[in-house]
């Protein structure tokens, strides 16, 4: 993947469409960073824009980064409401892994959500986090119709997911044998498009 949001210089973007740039952008390095090895400069870097313009569209690191993970949760909940409502034959928790499969494409996501939930000591972070944690949790046990037991092995399927994403586990696919059966068990039938869109080391996120 390229260091760089792509840019359509012969297009000039509305105020909502460089937004949208810039967040995207976030959600690539704060995924691949963290909350406090990120900074303003690098996210405008990867949209490119300049600091300036994204501290002028957002404010503070803080503010950047808590619009990135408000954004990562309404679209993982978008695409939740979404598998629910696209009857394929398929069982609601069938679509709803696979939507949650999808998401790898959004670079950073899974894992701005994970470092998230690192920081719930965080005073400003932390309740925030927490409130976008319970609304996943509600959405299981509420509009997917769950139970709690089958609530909790999702979300526990989630973030090993998001760990092995995180972990850039990918670089030893193939090479050591209980990452490749991990990948194997997780993605039975996603798996070379898996292995073709998560993030590896060499990547700058």
């Amino acid at each position: 993947m390229s260091s760089q949001v792509s840019v359509d210089s012969a297009k000039r973007l509305t105020s909502e469409e460089r937004r949208e740039q810039i967040l995207q952008a976030a959600l690539a390095v704060f995924g691949a960073r963290g909350y406090v090895g990120t900074t303003t400069d690098q996210v405008a870097k990867a949209a490119g824009v300049s600091q300036p313009y994204v501290v002028r569209l957002f404010g503070s690191k803080e503010d950047l980064f808590l619009a990135a993970l408000s954004e990562a949760t309404d679209e993982l909940l978008r695409s939740f409401r979404a598998a629910i409502a696209t009857d394929d034959g398929t069982s609601i928790d069938k679509r709803i892994g696979t939507a949650y499969v999808d998401l790898l494409r959004v670079r950073g996501l899974h894992q701005t959500m994970s470092h998230a939930y690192l920081l719930g000591s965080h005073p400003v972070i932390g309740p925030i986090a927490r409130r976008g944690f319970a609304r996943v949790w509600r959405f299981f046990r509420d509009e997917a119709g769950f139970d709690a037991d089958k609530a909790r092995s999702f979300l526990a399927e989630g973030m090993l997911i998001n760990t092995m994403i995180g972990l850039r586990l990918v670089d030893d696919y193939g090479d050591d044998e209980s990452v490749t059966e991990m990948f194997r068990s997780c993605f039975p039938s996603t798996l070379p498009e898996v292995l073709d869109v998560v993030p590896r080391s060499v990547d700058p996120w």
